[in-house]
């Protein structure tokens, strides 16, 4: 064994001491190993093994044995199964990183430069051996979460991660056995009225995260309602469609109250703008009830309704003209329906449940009350914005 070996051999039980009391030291949740004398007496050991067996298969370049991971993973679930969170897990990896780094130059200086071809083995080693050894260590990790977490809070503890840009996702995604995708169509689905603590509700929104098995968390908002926000893996980025999917359709009967979706397409590295972008498009779609409820709102169908949010003085005259709508019968509700069936005087009519000539009546007062035709260019860009608007809650 050459001269630097030697020297870590030799300086492998104090390291391993002074790793141990760096951890009291810096890592809030590990302080309590100086009153755990057993806790403190495991790590302290694995400490000294991770050393030892450093030297043992560095000079020749060895690779850490099944066994050797094992005992690694199993230090992982240790961690875990204490209650460690995945903060500190990671400050313990940056610091024993840092620290037998800090020996190996330690080791270096003591032997007055040492060994250069020592120091290329033992840096060459250290390098793909720790990242199986951190891999190994996460898996262990990973283990004890898959067994302790509900299934429905490791999909919304992946979908936080997610939209926060963790990088930790990858580990949460092998948790809820998931694979990440490229990119993701992330919808919210705004939820105004949606009451707290229903626990049946909740049982079944459970229920189709462990059937359909994609990233959804709930967010909920002060004074009751909220959001449901999913994301769809995408296979590659692609225009953002209307196509929905067959669990937006069961959320959305499930909820049984009216809901506004809307939905952007982001790549894994920027879902936090995605969700951005979603959550506007949703707070200026229409709010509807289950039924009509069977296509998220993209950009292309609100973006004069986006823009006009963003103009106050716009949106207040928009405000006026619905105003002006409000002596007729439902005419809001008749606007609605003849620009979601294109002006289709027949299928309007069907929808509405009423008699041609009786649309044909209320679209005659609209014209009376705004001096605007709803079948005109410029009707239809006033008065669709009008509907829209009124129709999302923004000016309740």
């Amino acid at each position: 064994m050459g001269s630097l070996f030697a020297e870590l051999a030799r300086q492998a039980s104090a390291n391993a001491r002074r790793e141990v009391d760096t951890y009291v030291r810096e890592i809030p949740e590990l302080g309590s190993l100086d009153a755990n004398s057993r806790a403190r007496a495991e790590t302290l050991e694995y400490s000294v093994w991770f050393r030892r067996r450093t030297v043992e298969l560095a000079p020749e370049n060895g690779m850490l044995t099944d066994d050797d991971l094992g005992y690694i993973a199993s230090m992982g679930e240790t961690r875990a199964g204490s209650g460690m969170s995945r903060e500190s897990r990671q400050q313990v990896l940056r610091v024993h990183t840092a620290l037998m780094l800090r020996e190996i130059n330690e080791a270096t200086e003591a032997q007055r430069g040492g060994n250069v071809d020592e120091l290329m083995r033992i840096m060459g080693w250290f390098a793909p051996q720790g990242e199986r050894g951190i891999g190994a260590y996460h898996q262990g990790f990973v283990t004890v979460m898959r067994r302790r977490l509900p299934y429905v809070e490791q999909v919304a503890l992946l979908a936080r991660s997610l939209l926060a840009e963790d990088p930790a996702a990858a580990e949460l995604a092998l948790v809820a056995g998931m694979e990440l995708a490229e990119y993701y169509e992330v919808t919210v689905i705004r939820v105004p009225d949606l009451p707290v603590g229903d626990r049946a509700l909740e049982s079944e929104i459970e229920a189709l995260v462990e059937a359909h098995r994609v990233p959804l968390t709930w967010s909920p908002e002060r004074g009751g309602g909220g959001e449901l926000i999913v994301l769809a893996p995408r296979a590659a980025e692609a225009p953002e469609t209307r196509t929905g999917s067959s669990l937006l359709r069961d959320l959305a009967q499930l909820l049984g109250r009216p809901c506004a979706v809307g939905t952007a397409v982001a790549p894994l590295s920027a879902l936090a703008g995605g969700l951005e972008r979603a959550r506007r498009i949703s707070g200026a779609a229409p709010l509807r009830r289950p039924s009509a409820l069977l296509r998220p709102h993209t950009m292309a169908d609100v973006f004069v309704e986006l823009a006009v949010a963003d103009v106050p003085f716009v949106d207040e005259w928009l405000r006026g003209v619905a105003r002006r709508l409000e002596p007729g019968p439902d005419l809001l509700a008749t606007l609605d329906a003849y620009y979601r069936h294109d002006m289709n005087r027949g299928s309007t009519a069907e929808a509405l449940h009423v008699h041609p000539r009786t649309l044909d009546y209320r679209l005659r007062r609209v014209r009376e009350l705004t001096g605007l035709d709803p079948g005109s260019t410029h009707g239809v860009r006033v008065l669709s914005s009008v509907v829209t608007r009124s129709l999302s809650g923004s000016w309740r």
